[in-house]
């Protein structure tokens, strides 16, 4: 009763149909051809100049996983920052707003959002590699990571092998998911990958707090 009570105070209400699929598709086709791939191809050069490179000899594995190390925690800052910018009254309801009209998310509506946005929280993604100017491989790798995982966090499901289970501060799924339903101005849990920011700045206590009540209503049923 403590959790429906809590939940009622600010869940949102809105289920997914075959029409909003469908408007999701439609939305991510476009922006995959008419922002995403202009946006890569004008940035070429500029990764070039940075430092990126295809040549062997391929990077040591080494140099490999404390580049990725480095992306994830860069990542995570920047993009905590820029989402709960997002978060905002104005940026909410004229940019934002568009990839909260699905509040029971689904892994194709990780990248559905206003075209500002993509390019807006794209920043966080990309100042990692353009910092450390790496190889292709290396930029494909952090790409490909980056992907599976706002997929998966966005997938509505706690999957046995999600890396919520093994990796400490992951937020996953269900993390993202109360994002999701709770209003916008109450959700918190601005973070990308790894929650620490969310921990540091206090912004996923209604997170915990419905957490400890569902834990507390689970040992007297």
């Amino acid at each position: 009763m403590a959790v429906a009570s809590l939940l009622e105070s600010g869940w949102t209400r809105k289920s997914n149909t075959p029409d909003a699929h469908g408007k999701c598709i439609m939305r991510l086709i476009f922006y995959h051809v008419f922002v995403n791939l202009p946006v890569m191809t004008a940035s070429y050069p500029a990764f070039r100049y940075m430092g990126l490179r295809s040549s062997l000899p391929l990077p040591h594995w080494s140099v490999v996983l404390s580049q990725m190390l480095f992306y994830f925690i860069l990542e995570d800052f920047v993009f905590y920052w820029g989402h709960r910018a997002l978060h905002t009254k104005w940026l909410y309801k004229h940019v934002h707003s568009i990839h909260h009209e699905h509040a029971t998310p689904f892994g194709l509506t990780s990248e559905y959002a206003h075209p500002a946005e993509i390019l807006f929280l794209g920043f966080a993604t990309i100042i990692g590699p353009a910092l450390t100017g790496p190889h292709l491989i290396t930029l494909w790798l952090w790409v490909i990571l980056r992907v599976l995982e706002t997929v998966e966090v966005h997938s509505g499901y706690h999957f046995p092998w999600s890396p919520a289970n093994f990796l400490p501060l992951y937020g996953g799924a269900e993390f993202h998911d109360y994002h999701h339903r709770v209003l916008y101005t109450k959700s918190g849990n601005y973070s990308s990958t790894f929650i620490y920011m969310d921990w540091l700045f206090g912004t996923d206590k209604g997170y915990r707090k419905l957490k400890a009540l569902e834990e507390l209503e689970g040992k007297q049923s």
